[in-house]
């Protein structure tokens, strides 16, 4: 695989006129927060990675979809996992394989460039038009990975080794970065993000959602179950309170399974209906169950 043509190094690539003007307002399937809204354009304005934290199920990931299909942009995912390693995003020598092909007399050992495999950031700093590229809980890695991207963020470029060449991106993409906050993050690498903490929504933002989510659901149905949803969240001792993605998770069950608001209120029972889409721990399970409980035995003294 050919490497790409040499840059000088230092001209950095500008964002794209049309990227600088248009504006992110959520989509039809995402409903952004107003801060959001902001967040996300002043991360393209000031051509910042967008470092967005928040609880799991927030719909940290599924920004970067959306602003992708809102500023008409290709996406290119990078998840992270505690063994990934920062130059894996920016390329790998693959030195087996051309020991193996030296061995085997293939002439395609002769150009190393051959051995070059691009990472997903080379990819996106090749493309021919801007993207949105995501680097998906950035926390996962080692603590010397956000560092290791520094300069290669910063700058929108780095250099190959292997061919002595120097990639420099032909538009600067829209970087959104998330973490979940297992791990605190370099000072230095903060330094050069906008930052935007996604809150957990209220009732009336989460009744937007379900509203997008599900049109035609009965709004007896969605009052009953955001209401029952929420009283799980505030129940004290939680180890893992449902977020959105398990709220919908429930919707789409209980509508898929018919079931109505009376049998949401039902007192028959000690855990909610079809509670394997919103409690996802066993203590959680034997918590609601021991509440049921002590809340029968009050009401029979």
């Amino acid at each position: 695989m050919a490497c790409a043509a040499t840059a000088r190094p230092g001209t950095l690539p500008e964002t794209h006129p049309e990227t600088l003007m248009a504006r992110f307002t959520g989509t039809e399937r995402y409903v952004a927060s107003r801060d959001l809204e902001v967040a996300v354009n002043a991360a393209v304005t000031l051509q910042r990675p967008l470092l967005v934290k928040g609880e799991p199920g927030t719909g940290k990931t599924m920004l970067a979809h959306e602003v992708a299909d809102a500023l008409g942009m290709p996406l290119i995912e990078w998840h992270i996992k505690s063994t990934t390693r920062a130059q894996q995003g920016l390329y790998e020598y693959d030195a087996v394989s051309r020991l193996r092909d030296g061995q085997l007399g293939d002439e395609r050992v002769h150009d190393i460039a051959n051995y070059i495999v691009r990472g997903k950031l080379w990819d996106a700093f090749e493309a021919e038009q801007p993207t949105v590229v995501l680097i998906d809980e950035i926390d996962k890695a080692d603590i010397e990975f956000p560092n290791d991207l520094l300069l290669e963020l910063d700058r929108m470029q780095f250099f190959v080794y292997e061919t002595r060449k120097t990639v420099v991106a032909r538009h600067r993409p829209v970087v959104i970065i998330t973490s979940n906050n297992e791990k605190e993050l370099p000072d230095a690498f903060l330094r050069r993000c906008f930052f935007h903490y996604i809150r957990f929504p209220e009732r009336e933002t989460m009744e937007r959602i379900v509203a997008t989510h599900f049109p035609d659901i009965k709004p007896s149905l969605a009052r009953e179950a955001l209401t029952m949803f929420f009283q799980v969240r505030e129940v004290p001792g939680l180890k893992k309170k449902p977020a959105t993605s398990e709220l919908l998770d429930w919707l789409r069950l209980l509508m898929a399974e018919d079931l109505s608001p009376e049998d949401l209120r039902s007192k028959d029972v000690a855990l909610p209906p079809l509670y394997g889409a919103l409690l996802k721990n066993e203590q959680d399970v034997h918590l609601f169950e021991r509440l049921a409980f002590l809340s029968r035995r009050k009401q029979q003294q």
